[in-house]
C-alpha cells in the first residue's frame, strides 16, 4: 500500500472523529455543563450543540425537572421532652445547572442535612399534641427555611411534607386509650341526645294525641248535646202541638221510670218524689174521676146516701174507685219490679257500693 493512501486514510480517521467530538446532542429537560481546560465555559441547552474538540469537555449533567427526595425517619425531641421519629418528602427543581454543580458538593445530601436541623429546631418549640395537629404549619417554616438556604445553590424548593410522625409506642397505647374515651364519650352523649329526642317527640306525640281525642270527645258531646236538645224541643213541641194532657204525662214517667236504673255504672238508684204524684194521676184516669183520699171518699159517700140515697150509685162509684187504686197499685208494682231487675243486674255485674249519706234505694 502506498503512504499516500495511509496517510489519507489517518486523515480521514482524525476528521471524522474531530467532528463526532464537536456535536453534542442534549435531551428534553437536561442541562451540560461545559469545562474548557478544566474551567466552566457555558451550558449547553436541549438540542444540537457544536463544542471545540479535545479542548471542550462535559463536566456535569443535569435534570431540571421537579425531582423528589424522601428522607429517612429522624429523631427529634418535643418541647415535652419526647422523642419522635419525623420523616419528611422533598419536591425540589433545579433552576441554575451551574450553581448546583459549582457552589455546592453535593446538594442533596446538603438539602438532607439542612432539612433535620430545621426539623429540630421547629420541633423543639412544640409539644407533642402541637405537633400532630400543626402539619401544615412546620411544613410551611420549612419550606421558608430551606427555600432560603438553597437559593444561591441554584435549586428552588417546591414542596415540604411530613410523611410520618411516630411517637414512643407507650405515647401511642395512651393516645388510643385517651381516643376511645373520646369515642365512648362522644356515643354516649350521642346516645343520650337521641333517647332525649326521643322521648320529647313521644311526649309531643302523646299530648297531640290527648288533644286531638279531648277536640274530638268535645265534638261529639257537642254534636251529640245538640242532637239531645233538638230532640228534646221536637218532642217539646209535638207535646204542646197535640195538646197532652196530664195523665199521658203521668203514664209516660212510670213507663220511662225503669230505665233510670238500666246503666251498667249505677251502683244505687234514688227514687223521686214524684212517684207518688204520678201514681195519683194515672189512678185518676183510670177512675175517671179524682182520686179523693178514704175520709174524703168516706164523707162523700155518707152525704150521697143521706141526701140522696142513691145507694147503687155509691157503690158503682167505690167499686170503680178500687179499680183505678188496683190498677195504679199495679204499675207501682211492675215499675219497682222493673227497678229491682235493673239493680240486681247492676249489683251481678258489680260488686255493690254502700249508697252514700242521705240517699236511699227504694223499690
Amino acid at each position: 500500500m502506498e503512504p499516500v493512501v495511509v496517510l489519507a486514510l489517518v486523515a480521514a480517521i482524525v476528521v471524522v472523529f474531530l467532528v463526532a467530538s464537536s456535536v453534542r446532542i442534549v435531551p428534553q429537560a437536561r442541562r451540560y455543563n461545559i469545562e474548557r481546560f478544566g474551567r466552566y465555559r457555558r451550558t449547553l441547552q436541549p438540542g444540537l450543540n457544536l463544542v471545540v474538540p479535545v479542548a471542550d469537555r462535559i463536566n456535569t449533567k443535569l435534570d431540571v425537572r421537579e425531582q423528589v427526595y424522601s428522607s429517612d425517619p429522624r429523631p427529634v425531641i418535643t418541647e415535652d421532652n419526647l422523642v419522635v421519629n419525623i420523616d419528611t418528602v422533598l419536591y425540589y427543581q433545579i433552576t441554575d445547572p451551574r450553581s448546583a454543580a459549582y457552589e455546592v458538593a453535593d446538594y442533596l445530601h446538603a438539602i438532607d442535612q439542612l432539612t433535620v436541623t430545621t426539623l429540630r429546631n421547629v420541633i423543639g418549640s412544640m409539644d407533642l399534641e402541637e405537633t400532630l395537629t400543626s402539619r401544615e404549619e412546620i411544613n410551611s417554616r420549612l419550606r421558608a427555611v430551606l427555600d432560603d438556604a438553597t437559593g444561591k445553590w441554584g435549586i428552588r424548593v417546591n414542596r415540604v411534607e411530613i410523611k410520618a410522625i411516630d411517637p414512643p409506642h407507650t405515647i401511642k397505647e395512651a393516645m388510643e386509650k385517651q381516643m376511645r374515651a373520646e369515642r365512648d364519650k362522644r356515643a354516649a352523649i350521642l346516645h343520650a341526645e337521641g333517647e332525649r329526642q326521643a322521648k320529647i317527640l313521644t311526649a309531643e306525640g302523646t299530648k297531640q294525641k290527648d288533644i286531638l281525642e279531648a277536640q274530638g270527645t268535645q265534638q261529639a258531646m257537642i254534636l251529640r248535646a245538640d242532637g239531645e236538645a233538638k230532640a228534646v224541643e221536637l218532642v217539646f213541641q209535638a207535646v204542646h202541638r197535640n195538646n197532652a194532657d196530664p195523665k199521658i204525662l203521668a203514664y209516660k214517667y212510670l213507663e220511662t221510670l225503669p230505665h233510670l236504673a238500666s246503666s251498667d255504672n249505677n251502683t244505687f238508684w234514688v227514687i223521686p218524689g214524684e212517684l207518688t204524684e204520678a201514681v195519683r194521676t194515672v189512678t185518676r184516669a183510670f177512675g175517671d174521676q179524682p182520686a179523693a183520699r178514704p175520709e174524703e171518699a168516706a164523707g162523700a159517700g155518707a152525704d150521697h146516701t143521706s141526701d140522696e140515697g142513691r145507694t147503687p150509685e155509691l157503690d158503682a162509684g167505690w167499686t170503680a174507685s178500687s179499680d183505678a187504686a188496683a190498677a195504679a197499685d199495679e204499675a207501682e208494682k211492675q215499675a219497682a219490679a222493673a227497678v229491682s231487675d235493673a239493680k240486681a243486674e247492676a249489683e251481678a255485674a258489680k260488686s255493690p257500693q254502700t249508697p252514700r249519706r242521705g240517699q236511699t234505694s227504694r223499690g
